[in-house]
């Protein structure tokens, strides 16, 4: 977009000195922000990661850390994607992509509030993306190891049919775990 009616030279050329001033951060290739003392929002890492990598979302650790399921602080932002697996390190984070399959897709929502929004799997969704992609995930020591909370929060009809969708049968036997641990039998 800065480049529009300008050579795009000139524009890489401006951004190089914007970035060794110190008046714009690199976030990644070809995405940048106003660092902070210019900035008037604070930056979410969620809509950042959002941005970056269209056609993904938060999940996994991060979706559970932001639905209150999980008591830690997760560090790194893990999203899930279609396209190629990606790790990327800015000012505001680490970010990292993970691959699904196409027919994994689903289960997301917006979040945010007026112009950062962001992409997030909603909360069944997320334990499930991270036991399909965590090996040995979908066993009673692993699901204990979580320590989740704030289950009463979880529908396990939705999740039931989440992991149907999958079409991976280890994820439906893994609600039915769930169902077990949480009590809900």
């Amino acid at each position: 977009m800065l480049a529009a009616g300008q050579s795009i030279d000139q524009v890489r050329v401006q951004l190089s000195r914007w970035v060794a001033s110190g008046r714009v951060v690199r976030i990644h290739e070809g995405w940048y922000t106003l660092n902070e003392p210019f900035r008037r929002a604070r930056i979410d890492t969620k809509v950042v990661a959002s941005t970056i990598k269209e056609g993904s979302y938060v999940s996994l650790q991060s979706a559970l850390e932001f639905h209150g399921l999980i008591p830690e602080h997760v560090a790194e932002t893990a999203c899930v994607t279609t396209g190629r697996p990606l790790t990327v390190d800015s000012p505001f984070g680490r970010i990292r992509y993970r691959h699904i399959k196409r027919d994994a897709f689903f289960g997301y929502m917006r979040v945010g509030n007026g112009l950062q929004q962001a992409y997030v799997a909603k909360p069944e969704k997320a334990l499930l993306d991270l036991v399909y992609l965590t090996p040995g995930s979908e066993d009673r020591a692993y699901l204990n190891e979580l320590r989740l909370q704030q289950t009463h929060t979880l529908d396990l009809d939705t999740m039931q049919g989440m992991a149907v969708r999958f079409h991976a049968p280890r994820l439906e036997r893994t609600v039915d775990l769930i169902r077990q641990l949480i009590g809900e039998v």
